[in-house]
């Protein structure tokens, strides 16, 4: 590693890099009090402005003049709006840490700094690799260095201390100086899509309670055989971190189906097994007490459309036990058609059943297939999306 060194001002001319001054205190207090900051850092607690000053005025400096962080404060429009820095791990390695003040988030301007930051690492520390890291859990720390190029590498499990002696899971990503500076994968969006008295929305924590009450319904329960039993709030919210990870590594897409009023959760349904150009799979899975208002039947019908719309494929498929008579009545009034059986193909609560296995192809759709879907038929008929559990291909 080069000499010890100087901070110097870096600009993209909206984001400037610079050393930390005794003004940028306040803010660093800001900053370190906000919830987001103390769940996912290091930060202390309590904290004050001493603890800013000794931060910034001290601590940071005394990294340049040891040569073990070169940190930087991100200006932007002349107020301090985070801290960016490379720690050093020797060898032409660094690990990459950020933070921002809570009123710039969303603006783009720690993922201008960092930027700023990786590129000046490469070519003035001589840099080969950058690693980040960060509690599992931090979307907002991963999709910025989702951003930046870094490869998603695993999870290192126990790893990270945070504080009273205590250690997380960390996610672990690393950027090569050959890297790209921009993503290496599909990062999936989950869009809101209205419907007529529900809209379709990503899952949240607080959807956890009522998925957990509808998935451990023991006849829901028999259909969904591959959850756990019994289904407690701990596979819930695991349930609902799954989503972000499908989202986030391309896997799947999955919406919540909530009440146009309340916005509480009455279902889900979800697209995965995405095969780019060719096809993918639909499943859903609804509430009790949702039931009989045809909401399978209208949500799916809109996310088959979204998807012929977005992803470009040749055909949806879905698949639902044999015996499941409620969810293969919602496949059919949505426009598919049966074209096998597969043996044993489905896992019902201890026990494997044939899979009825369905499909409609884009030409179909377009065609007006589904027009077989009539959504007034499809709230009308108790066989079709009523009382009785509506579960299929739900993972």
């Amino acid at each position: 590693m080069p000499a010890p060194l100087i901070a110097p001002t870096l600009t993209d001319g909206v984001v400037t890099l610079r050393a930390h001054r005794a003004d940028d205190a306040l803010r660093v207090v800001e900053q370190a009090r906000d919830p987001e900051s103390i769940a996912w850092t290091m930060v202390p607690t309590p904290y004050d402005e001493s603890d800013a000053e000794e931060f910034a005025l001290r601590v940071l400096p005394q990294g340049w003049v040891d040569g073990s962080e070169w940190a930087f404060a991100v200006e932007l429009e002349g107020r301090y709006a985070g801290t960016v820095s490379l720690r050093n791990e020797g060898v032409g390695r660094a690990e990459i840490a950020f933070g921002s003040h809570p009123d710039v988030r969303g603006t783009g301007a720690i993922e201008r700094g960092c930027r700023l930051l990786v590129g000046w690492g490469f070519a003035e520390l001589e840099l080969e690799t950058i690693v980040w890291r960060a509690f599992t859990g931090n979307w907002a720390s991963r999709k910025l260095a989702w951003r930046l190029g870094f490869t998603q590498e695993g999870t290192l499990r126990g790893y990270l201390p945070q504080r009273e002696g205590a250690r997380r899971d960390a996610w672990v990503g690393t950027l090569l100086k050959q890297d790209p500076r921009e993503p290496r994968t599909t990062w999936l969006d989950v869009p809101v899509i209205e419907g007529d008295g529900f809209r379709l929305r990503p899952v949240r924590d607080d959807d956890a309670p009522r998925i957990q009450e509808g998935t451990a319904e023991p006849e829901t329960a028999h259909w969904l055989g591959h959850k756990p039993a019994p289904y407690t709030m701990d596979d819930a919210r695991a349930y609902v971190e799954r989503r972000r990870e499908h989202a986030a590594s391309g896997q799947a897409v999955t919406w919540t189906i909530a009440d146009g009023e309340d916005d509480r959760i009455l279902g889900t349904v979800l697209w995965f097994d995405w095969t780019p150009g060719v096809d993918c799979e639909v499943g859903y899975w609804t509430h009790p007490d949702a039931r009989g208002r045809g909401l399978a039947t209208r949500s799916t019908r809109l996310v088959v459309s979204h998807i012929f719309d977005s992803l470009g494929v040749k055909r949806v498929k879905l698949a639902a036990a044999v015996e499941n008579a409620a969810s293969r009545h919602v496949a059919e009034n949505v426009g598919f058609r049966l074209y096998g059986i597969e043996r044993y193909g489905a896992q019902v609560r201890d026990d494997w059943v044939d899979m009825a296995l369905y499909d409609v192809t884009a030409s179909e759709w377009a065609a007006g297939e589904r027009s077989r879907a009539n959504p007034a038929a499809s709230t009308a008929n108790p066989a079709s999306d009523s009382t009785a559990p509506i579960a299929s291909g739900e993972r």
